[in-house]
């Protein structure tokens, strides 16, 4: 049984465009490559089973970057600081 997410992505043209151009950079990180990735999948209508099942990551990443885009947009897909004594 596939229950749909409560955050359902629809994206304007720049969006999604910014977003292909994010996922297709051989230069970002892993991260910032699969954050992108996962977004566009979840505005085609995939479930977050799905989307971890194709993405080889775990559907709890999938609900954490999806509800941030809902939240947040692309600029939710950015690296937060972290707490804690910086690296020395």
């Amino acid at each position: 049984m596939v229950v749909a997410s409560k955050y359902r992505i629809e994206l304007s043209e720049a969006e999604e465009r910014e977003l292909r151009r994010r996922a297709g950079q051989y230069t970002r990180s892993h991260r910032e490559v699969l954050r992108a990735k996962i977004v566009l999948l979840a505005s085609e209508g995939h479930s977050n089973a799905e989307i971890a099942r194709r993405l080889d990551c775990t559907e709890k990443s999938v609900g954490k970057w999806r509800r941030r885009y809902c939240e947040e947009g692309i600029p939710g897909l950015d690296e937060k600081p972290r707490p804690g004594r910086p690296r020395s």
